[in-house]
């Protein structure tokens, strides 16, 4: 590894702190649902109070910790702190996942209440996490080819973990994913602290980069169209959120139908399916952006392929209302709904970036962020109480077709930029 000469090993040991946290999250996404409704028998309602943790954690963590990361330093660093408490105390919590009845009991707390205050620890330790490792490649990456690389890096190395979490859980079950999830989050935090030596003063790296563009930082702000974006985007990860958290109500009935409590037996085949599903969306995902939706994007535009992709997401949460009652229809059709992930975990970052005065991104992805962790909150406190009183949890995937039939119809409307370049940007879906 050579930080200087910005060796491939150098941007693979970069790649590991958001690596890490994206694992975290994946984690979180295949088992929370699952241990809590399986293992610890919480009502639908209540593990969307649960899940209501999250959002609440990333409303003012995520631009609060990136604003105080470009001010201070300590431990040898302005983003290494905040990397190594945010991974260190998510491995804790991913660890603690398993033994919540252990800890209710211990501390007299009602599981209820125990599962809140692990995943609001989870989700903050992530939110800690996630800014700082994005922060620290453009930190230690000259601007133009070599910060593109960095960031291409990342989502290719994260990309594929993603997905082996996915196989892990569909292979060798959620307990296996979670106590794997637990030394590859310690590790990936911990380890690049000791290699990477940030710099004193933000830009250092990139004083001598050649720009091919004036590098003032300035430009004027499209508001009205940045406000749209917002909201087309919202729309998405209302119906993102829905599926993440409830897709396993849907998926019991479906699979089990008229089987109220389920056998130790179906509650690991329940878990596998979801595994499963969520696998084949991710490794659609995975795959597209640079392999399909660049090329397409530069020749259609950036908002046209994302709209295009968000009515092909719309779709496929259709088709499971209507075929999605066995487990190789589900499969299939979650394929299907990973064309739209793709999109999702790629190109709107991209749009946004050119509407906004470069010198205040910091602040404007902090607000870019508001439009994921508010329909989460949305999602948990009134979808989780409607689909909970629902007899028919299919109503799942309705809240999904419909929530992203008005997202595609939002992102038709808005105007192409004639400046986007038709590029991807590669920092991830969020949190």
């Amino acid at each position: 590894m050579n930080q200087q000469k910005l060796t491939n090993p150098f941007y693979a040991l970069l790649s590991l702190p958001s690596t890490a946290m994206g694992f975290a999250l994946c984690v979180q996404i295949s088992a929370l649902s699952w241990i809590l409704s399986t293992k610890y028998n919480l009502s639908i309602e209540h593990v969307g109070l649960v899940w209501l943790a999250g959002p609440l954690a990333g409303l003012l963590a995520q631009p609060i910790v990136g604003l105080i990361s470009d001010k201070v330093w300590f431990w040898g660093g302005r983003r290494r702190p905040f990397i190594l408490i945010g991974g260190v105390t998510a491995s804790l919590m991913l660890l603690a996942l398993p033994f919540l009845s252990e800890l209710s009991e211990w501390s007299g707390i009602q599981i209820l209440w125990t599962a809140i205050v692990v995943a609001l620890t989870l989700d903050l330790a992530i939110n800690v996490g996630f800014n700082p490792t994005r922060s620290i490649i453009a930190d230690l990456t000259p601007e133009g080819e070599a910060r593109t690389k960095g960031f291409t890096w990342m989502q290719t190395i994260s990309g594929m973990f993603g997905v082996l979490a996915y196989v892990i859980g569909a292979v060798f079950g959620n307990y296996a994913l979670i106590y794997f999830g637990v030394v590859l989050v310690l590790l990936f935090n911990v380890v690049p602290a000791f290699f990477l030596k940030e710099p004193r003063e933000l830009g250092a790296v990139a004083a001598h980069d050649a720009p091919t563009e004036p590098t003032t930082g300035h430009g004027k702000t499209n508001l009205p169209r940045l406000l749209h974006i917002y909201l087309a985007h919202a729309f998405t990860w209302l119906g993102v959120q829905t599926m993440f958290v409830f897709m396993f109500a849907y998926a019991q009935q479906a699979l089990f139908p008229g089987v109220a409590d389920l056998d130790d037996g179906q509650k690991t085949s329940l878990g596998q399916v979801i595994a499963i599903s969520f696998l084949i969306m991710n490794i659609v995902g995975f795959v597209l952006p640079v392999a399909v939706l660049q090329p397409l994007a530069k020749k259609i535009g950036l908002v046209r392929t994302h709209t295009l992709c968000i009515f092909i997401m719309a779709a496929g949460y259709a088709g499971i209302i209507f075929f999605g009652q066995t487990s190789t229809a589900l499969y299939a059709l979650m394929a299907v709904v990973g064309i739209g992930w793709a999109a999702v975990v790629s190109l709107p970052f991209a749009i946004m970036s050119d509407s906004v005065d470069k010198a205040r991104m910091g602040t404007f992805m902090g607000i870019f962020n508001l439009s994921v962790v508010i329909p989460q909150i949305i999602v948990s406190v009134l979808i989780g109480k409607m689909i909970g009183g629902a007899a028919d949890k299919s109503i799942t995937f309705i809240v999904c077709a419909i929530s992203l039939a008005i997202s595609a119809v939002l992102w038709a409307l808005l105007k192409e930029d004639k400046a986007e370049p038709g590029e991807i940007a590669t920092g991830g879906a969020g949190h």
